[in-house]
């Protein structure tokens, strides 16, 4: 057997060294994963005529499946395979969710006929009733993560569209900080957001922080902070942030969770499993004041989703969770384009355009015969966020269509 000198073997250990060194330093436009992207393939343009009707057909849909009391959806439509839902307090979480995201999309949308109207009437006064009532349906289940922050999404719509009345605005205002303060109670102890927490009974969350969640929960309180000037916890929100740059591999995939960080590699925390997950964290880091996600980085992933969709689309409607390719679960889909239009906001305005027509395109395609939009079968939920989703797509894809 051949044997080499210790001075040959640290020689060599060295120049492996130095080779890495220069590899973690080269310019970013010479990472394959930022430069081997082919181009955005040619469409026919979307029309300003085209968006408007599927705006309006989407708002039609939320006001024929308005629920009585001004929510929408319901836990009835089930199926074989539901997921873990403990009542009354999961399903009181999935209505306030759903409800933030049909009620944003209307006001969103510029829609004020006078069924509009009345329809933001009465998922404003639901608002107002129930969301106060909003907590964790048990200590393991925490899916009322996403009511609080679909719900200060909401309100911050509200807030605006009630613009000159004082009185009005005060109580959307003060509604909103009270969700400000549920999410500070719900943050885990590891930094960041999740939705379960199957391992300890806590008071304060032990369990699985997840990146999604968190740059959802992010993403909200910089929309209240902005449009209603909310208090926002300094500690929490730092402790946001570290969680998704510990959440981040090296091309910007985000992985799944905090346990995934040992689990790089895994299907659903490569590139193809992130797609929907890099949008919502690149742009909830960027406006937070994180210049990592520069603009090439997030133009990169605008790209991904746009170039690989069919990855998370072949997942769509689909009712058994991370079922497919990447992991990928239909319950992404909508969630991904929704957080994509923050990230085109990031860009110059000559640059945005392409993303709006190709947005916009894939926007037409999904929307189904009666109105609406629905990824994944949520009990009778899907169909309200869904709409939600994509009808705020659609509202700002609107600014590069003629």
């Amino acid at each position: 057997m051949r044997t080499y000198p210790p001075i040959a073997i640290a020689a060599g250990l060295g120049l492996l060294w130095a080779q890495g060194l220069l590899a973690e330093t080269e310019a970013p436009s010479e990472k394959p994963w930022l430069t081997k992207l082919p181009p955005l393939p040619e469409i026919e343009p979307v029309t300003k005529a085209q968006i408007d009707q599927s705006i309006k057909r989407g708002v039609d849909f939320l006001i024929s499946s308005q629920n009585k009391n001004g929510s929408w959806g319901s836990a009835t439509m089930t199926k074989g395979l539901n997921i873990t839902a403990p009542i009354p307090g999961a399903h009181h979480a999935f209505r306030a969710g759903s409800t933030g995201l049909a009620l944003e999309g209307i006001l969103r949308s510029g829609d004020r006929r006078p069924e509009t109207v009345a329809a933001i009437e009465k998922a404003e006064a639901w608002f107002l009733k129930e969301l106060p009532r909003l907590r964790r349906g048990t200590v393991d289940t925490m899916y009322n993560v996403w009511g609080h922050s679909y719900g200060i999404k909401a309100l911050a719509e509200l807030y605006s569209y009630r613009e000159g009345d004082d009185a009005k605005q005060s109580a959307l205002k003060n509604l909103a900080q009270t969700q400000v303060q549920r999410l500070q109670r719900y943050e885990d102890v590891n930094g960041g957001w999740g939705y379960y927490d199957f391992d300890e009974a806590t008071r304060k969350p032990t369990g699985i922080p997840t990146s999604f969640t968190t740059a959802t929960v992010m993403m909200a309180l910089w929309k209240g902070k902005s449009v209603m000037e909310l208090e926002l916890p300094s500690t929490e929100v730092a402790r946001g942030i570290e969680f998704l740059k510990r959440q981040q591999t090296p091309d910007f995939a985000y992985v799944y969770s905090n346990s995934h960080r040992y689990r790089p590699r895994y299907s659903i925390n490569r590139p193809g499993g992130s797609l929907c997950r890099s949008t919502a964290c690149n742009v909830a880091r960027r406006v937070w004041g994180d210049p990592a996600p520069t603009d090439e980085i997030v133009k990169v992933w605008l790209d991904r989703l746009i170039l690989r969709n069919g990855w998370v689309d072949i997942a769509r409607k689909r009712p058994r969770p991370h079922s497919t390719h990447f992991a990928n679960s239909g319950y992404f889909y909508f969630y991904g384009h929704y957080y994509a239009m923050d990230c085109v906001a990031l860009l110059p305005e000559t640059d945005r355009s392409v993303y709006y027509q190709h947005y916009g395109k894939i926007m037409l395609s999904k929307q189904e015969k009666n109105g609406c939009w629905w990824d994944y079968p949520l009990y009778k939920y899907h169909y309200a966020y869904g709409t939600g989703y994509a009808l705020c797509v659609l509202a700002e894809c609107r600014k590069g269509a003629k």
